[in-house]
């Protein structure tokens, strides 16, 4: 400090000096020395407002969990299965002798998952695999009531059910659907169900990716990703955001071990609302049909084709007379766009196209080569042609036990399989019948019975009942296996 107003003194009297010697000047003023002081700098401004109520200080979320908790229902499920106690009865010969249930016993499974109650007089939404084979259904609602519930529609497709209880005219809370388009990555949402069975629990965190796609290149299976803890029994549970609209309906965890490891995954709230849509209007799961197949663009099939970067979905097939064909799109074109949304594989083309109605009009946005054109769609059901003819196959032959069916669109769409295909499919099997024995498989498509090609139902139970050597073909995926049986 004494240096510094030493130096300050010295520089005072030279200025002094020289204005004395300046010509003309009076005589030289009288010095007046004044102590400096310390240098201060002034901290940078902070930026941070002051809590101005209790409010601010314990922000909470509260109020929006209250108003949504009491719409957020356990559901529990009750499935009664047989399960064979002597392998010995196995054999389809015994059957005949000892009835199609030898050996058998009842063996009850219980289940518990979540649910969200989305109309007031009882309609609620969950999970199909919550009550996939359910025989006794039970919803407990937040303030510990009961109902036995009603499945008014379960759809594997798309991993959704809706159940109806009896309310006796009481309403009750709901959640709204919000707009799941709207949310992004990166904001924050709530998970809301029934972890353990150890009661209703809240959990919080972000959108942490959006289209999120995984099993067949034919479902709906279009994911928000969340890190919202989602543990065993959330199925079906609520995904909110923070103004309490429905996000979406918690359907999955991705763990090794069972237990939560920050990566969960719900069906948007768009695509639930559409479920929801066609059980008021009595027509039952109608989703809307885009009439084609495809696969993701790659680098390496962007750049075979003149586009700029990979993203999009190649058409490879197009039914004919369907929503893409009448629009004019060609198989090898690439759909970049469906109303200004990118699609990227045929999960989300598929998705994009359910969350519309039947005859809607969507814009979608076209690529061939460098060329980029806007096309207007318009969408409709995949059609039942030929017509649905179920039957399960009786008598005393190889399939003896399955339930099979004709192929069309429609049924394709429901069974999860090549839209395309043509033929009969095999629906499911008696696991203690003939079909069974032999190793045939839900999916499996009958080619031909003794050198005949089938084509129709009626056709393959004649080829059945006609012989008594039969020698069949059958496609399985992308094989193809052979089948001979003596009577």
């Amino acid at each position: 400090m004494k240096t510094v107003s030493l130096a300050v003194a010295g520089l005072a009297a030279i200025a002094a000096l020289a204005f004395w010697a300046m010509p003309g000047a009076g005589a030289p003023p009288t010095p007046h020395l004044v102590t400096p002081q310390p240098l201060k700098l002034a901290p940078p401004p902070r930026n941070e407002a002051q809590p101005s109520s209790m409010g601010q200080v314990q922000l909470t979320f509260a109020p929006v969990v209250k108003r949504i908790a009491p719409a957020v229902v356990n559901v529990y499920t009750r499935t009664v299965t047989q399960v064979q106690t002597n392998p010995f009865f196995n054999d389809p010969f015994f059957s005949q002798f000892f009835g199609n249930n030898p050996g058998m016993r009842q063996r009850v499974q219980q289940s518990l998952g979540s649910g969200v109650i989305v109309r007031a007089d009882g309609l609620i939404l969950t999970n199909n695999h919550v009550v996939d084979g359910g025989t006794d259904i039970v919803v407990a609602l937040n303030d510990k009531r009961e109902f036995k519930a009603k499945v008014l529609t379960a759809d594997p497709r798309t991993d959704l059910a809706v159940l109806k209880i009896d309310t006796k005219g009481e309403r009750l809370p709901t959640v709204p659907f919000g707009d799941s388009d709207a949310v992004q990555v990166g904001d924050l949402v709530l998970a809301v169900g029934d972890p353990f069975g150890v009661g209703q629990t809240v959990t919080m965190g972000i959108v942490s990716a959006l289209a999120r796609t995984q099993g067949a290149a034919n479902d709906y299976q279009f994911y928000i990703q969340t890190d919202a803890a989602i543990n065993p029994g959330n199925s079906g549970g609520a995904l909110v955001t923070t103004d309490g609209k429905l996000a979406g309906i918690n359907t999955a965890i991705y763990s090794r071990s069972g237990g939560n490891i920050g990566i969960g995954f719900a069906i948007p709230a768009n695509l639930a609302r559409r479920v929801v849509e066609g059980v008021e209007g009595g027509g039952g799961v109608r989703l809307s049909w885009i009439g084609a197949t495809g696969q993701p663009v790659t680098s390496a099939i962007a750049e075979s084709l003149g586009l700029g970067r990979p993203g999009g979905v190649l058409i490879k097939d197009i039914y004919p007379g369907g929503p893409l064909a009448n629009a004019g799109v060609k198989s090898g074109d690439v759909v970049l766009a469906v109303d200004g949304a990118g699609v990227d594989d045929m999960q989300s083309l598929n998705y994009r196209i359910a969350t519309h109605k039947p005859g809607d009009r969507v814009k979608v946005r076209i690529g061939a080569g460098k060329a980029v054109r806007e096309v207007n769609v318009t969408l409709a059901l995949p059609p039942e042609n030929p017509p649905r003819e179920v039957t399960v196959i009786a008598g005393r032959n190889p399939l003896t036990g399955a339930k099979v069916e004709n192929l069309s669109p429609a049924a394709a769409l429901d069974l999860q399989t090549d839209l395309l295909a043509k033929g009969v499919v095999i629906v499911s099997i008696n696991p203690n019948s003939y079909s069974g024995n032999y190793g045939f498989q839900p999916g499996d498509i009958v080619r031909s019975v003794n050198g005949v090609g089938i084509n129709r139902v009626g056709e393959l139970t004649r080829a059945l009942n006609d012989a008594n050597r039969w020698d069949l073909v059958v496609e399985r995926g992308n094989r193809k296996l052979q089948l001979s049986v003596s009577g």
